[in-house]
């Protein structure tokens, strides 16, 4: 409860750009869900995004069959409010990541800064084994969290920095490495954090 009770506070009291995640446009989950060719019925699911722009992006893109997942209720509503319309063609899930139970495969699953907020080994080997659940034959993962030339806190929590090597380890039982790359995201701040994002495939 702790967790939830943080981010619905940190999504009751802040703005959009109060926020160092914050991006105006997600160019390079665009960038790599586009490359991938997937067909605009590809069902997949954000997890974790809150009221990033990436589900606007996505259905402008065409895609029909889109989820997102957000521990923060408050998130959800936010991003509601300013989809209007379109919102209901989102499926919109409240919950922690680490009590999802997933009811359908996905094709592609896309996490940007919510994984790295898990610091417990328990929990990372949760995480993982939800994914292997909740990804079809031949689908895809994309991860994005902080490097370990990143940030070592993230809006007053501790996070797990990440290297290829050590992402690699965690999903590696049943996902293959397809390759990472690191990027600077510049926050509304003026400052810079560096990403690590790296890309796998079912076995």
């Amino acid at each position: 409860m702790e967790r939830k009770e943080h981010w619905e506070n940190v999504f009751s009291t802040k703005t959009e750009k109060e926020v160092s995640w914050y991006q105006e446009y997600p160019t390079t989950s665009v960038d790599f869900i586009t490359a991938l060719s997937l067909p605009l019925d590809a069902k997949i699911i954000d997890i974790g995004g809150g009221d990033s722009y990436l589900m606007d992006a996505l259905l402008d893109l065409g895609y029909t069959n889109l989820t997102l997942l957000d521990i923060s209720e408050k998130a959800i509503e936010r991003i509601m409010n300013r989809l209007g319309e379109k919102a209901s063609k989102v499926t919109f899930i409240v919950s922690d990541i680490l009590d999802f139970k997933p009811t359908e495969p996905y094709d592609f699953w896309h996490d940007r800064a919510c994984f790295h907020f898990l610091t417990r080994t328990f929990d990372v080997e949760k995480y993982s084994k939800i994914v292997s659940q909740a990804i079809a034959n031949e689908g895809k993962l994309f991860i994005g969290t902080f490097s370990d030339n990143g940030p070592k806190k993230c809006s007053g929590l501790e996070i797990s920095q990440y290297t290829m090597e050590s992402l690699r380890l965690v999903f590696e039982k049943d996902f293959e490495l397809s390759g990472c790359f690191t990027e600077e995201h510049p926050t509304p701040f003026g400052t810079t954090q560096n990403f690590l994002f790296c890309g796998f495939k079912r076995k």
